[in-house]
């Protein structure tokens, strides 16, 4: 096959993709070039361009057909330098954009980002016990806590907010040396703290119980419709937070000999985000009573315990002025690594970070980490399964409205039923395209019961839909059964490719700081990154049981 390059690089990109193109192609222009190349050979120069490749890479591949016809393949890089035939703009309408991101979609993100770092500045400050730090010291003999540091960070907000309204302990906090108060506080309800909290208490108090998991629901209550209030009026340290075998008093253990807040940059910190979280109060109400609230509280948790488990994995600071003699952690070794306080701010910090990142995520996604342009789905299906068309068809006039049905409705529910060798597997493919935005890429996770059909699955989807690597991950848990089934498939045919330890290649300049101790290997990358991932159902349930 003869093709053509088209690069549109800017700035150090450019030469990054000239390298890789001189290599395989002749230059025939300053940013052109053309060779006659083999499918395998065209996939090696994608993959090589994708691992130089950054905001400013643009590449564009075209297959010349004929000498009066071309065929636009793909893009490596920023799409938005061709249109959807590979064709170059000429001339430019700029539109100042302050955020980036669409307000609209994330209105409530200062909210979020105030309610996560301000239980951040909280979240590890029950690690004050003497008890917590013997144990850090190797000095305990009694290696769990009678009760988790969670449980007792949350006393402490209990007590500061104490039966005070949201404006009320919010003020106190910023008007008051906070440090003195906090030293006067009474511990006093250790067995449902939660109860009859104010929402941003609530909502805090959350965030605190909740960055290292999330409470063991008991059984006298499974099955009953429980509201938020009533949910928050149960829960007790049963729920998980409290060591059963250690038979210790609350009141002979609960010693400490100082306290985290004595930090002149903690109580700096607390009181900056009290301001913003007082500020925020009437957004905030609307937020706790709307269906807001959990997409919301999701996202402050997810960026709560990235930033604490970011932050724990690196070294103590190199220069901290503190005169708090409480440490967080130690290193690998058993040695004390970071102050209480350090911890606590540099996890704020982080915790902000990563909510600033929310948005850049949802851009890299839309826009860069899809299936586009994929010809074998955009082709009309065969007259045996025209149904698949039709479904198609019915999907996009319900999202045009066209069948009298609430345009602002959210989500999608489907029932999939025909015998084997219908297309299902097909249609599936077909039918997420037409329910993405733009009704033309893929980005999806197809969850499945077996493991067999999991890679059946993705067979298919490589046989039929012609997805590449880069497209396509196939997970299942069991290195022994995906190494069977290739074994199985090697047999000469040339569609067969490895399905263990496939590495994606995605834009470098999509920073991944913070992510660093989730994101280890390449199945971690792949159940990120992937557009379509094909899994066995445990890696969804395992999502949403931490």
């Amino acid at each position: 096959m003869m093709v053509t390059f088209v690069s549109q690089c800017e700035k150090k990109s450019l030469n990054k993709t000239r390298r890789v193109l001189d290599a395989f192609a002749n230059r025939i222009g300053n940013r052109t070039w053309q060779t006659v190349i083999t499918n395998e050979g065209l996939n090696a120069v994608k993959k090589l361009l994708r691992k130089t490749a950054s905001k400013n890479t643009a590449v564009s591949c075209h297959w010349i057909r004929s000498c009066s016809r071309s065929e636009f393949i793909w893009v490596v890089g920023n799409k938005e330098k061709f249109n959807a035939e590979g064709v170059v703009p000429v001339n430019y309408t700029q539109k100042f954009d302050f955020k980036g991101f669409n307000e609209e979609d994330w209105q409530f993100l200062s909210v979020i980002e105030a309610l996560t770092v301000f239980a951040a500045l909280l979240h590890d400050f029950g690690k004050l016990t003497d008890l917590f730090q013997n144990k850090l010291k190797g000095k305990n003999k009694v290696l769990s806590d009678p009760l988790r540091h969670e449980w007792i960070s949350l006393l402490f907000l209990v007590a500061i907010v104490d039966n005070k309204s949201d404006e009320e302990w919010l003020k106190t906090i910023i008007s008051d040396e906070i440090h003195s108060n906090i030293s006067k506080l009474k511990i006093i309800n250790t067995i449902n703290p939660l109860k009859s909290l104010p929402p941003v208490a609530s909502m805090v108090a959350w965030l605190i119980l909740t960055h290292h998991k999330l409470p063991v629901f008991e059984k006298v209550y499974a099955g009953k419709n429980i509201s938020l209030s009533e949910l928050f009026e149960y829960i007790s340290p049963s729920w998980g937070y409290e060591n059963t075998k250690e038979e210790i008093a609350f009141t002979d253990w609960f010693k400490y000999a100082e306290l985290p807040s004595k930090s002149i940059e903690w109580q700096q910190e607390i009181k900056s985000h009290a301001i913003k979280l007082k500020n925020l109060l009437p957004q905030i109400q609307v937020i706790f009573k709307s269906q807001s609230l959990r997409p919301a509280m999701t996202y402050a948790r997810m960026s709560l315990m990235l930033a604490d488990h970011y932050y724990s994995s690196q070294a103590k600071a190199p220069i901290w002025h503190s005169s708090v003699k409480l440490f967080a952690n130690t290193d690998q070794y058993g040695n004390l690594k970071q102050q209480l306080d350090e911890h606590l701010v540099g996890v704020a910090k982080q915790a902000k970070v990563n909510i600033k990142k929310l948005p850049q995520f949802e851009a890299v996604f839309n826009k860069n980490i899809r299936v586009t342009n994929n010809k074998e789905i955009n082709k009309k299906s065969p007259k045996e399964y025209k149904w698949q068309d039709d479904a198609v068809s019915s999907i996009k006039k319900w999202k045009r409205g066209e069948k009298n049905l609430d345009k602002n409705q959210f989500g999608f529910f489907a029932v999939n039923m025909a015998s084997t060798g219908k297309g299902k597997t097909f249609a599936n493919a077909k039918i997420m395209q037409s329910l993405s935005a733009n009704e033309e890429s893929l980005r999806y996770v197809l969850a499945l019961g077996l493991r067999t059909l999991t890679l059946q699955t993705g067979d298919e989807y490589r046989e039929k839909i012609k997805l590449k690597d880069d497209e396509l991950a196939v997970l299942i848990g069991s290195k022994a059964i995906a190494e069977l089934h290739q074994q199985k498939n090697l047999s000469g045919s040339e569609s067969s490719t490895s399905l263990l330890d496939n590495e994606l290649i995605f834009t470098k300049d999509f920073t991944e700081q913070g992510l660093d101790t989730v994101l280890k290997n390449t199945k971690d990358r792949q159940f990120l990154y992937a557009p379509v991932l094909t899994c066995t159902i445990d890696h969804i349930i395992q999502a949403t049981e931490v």
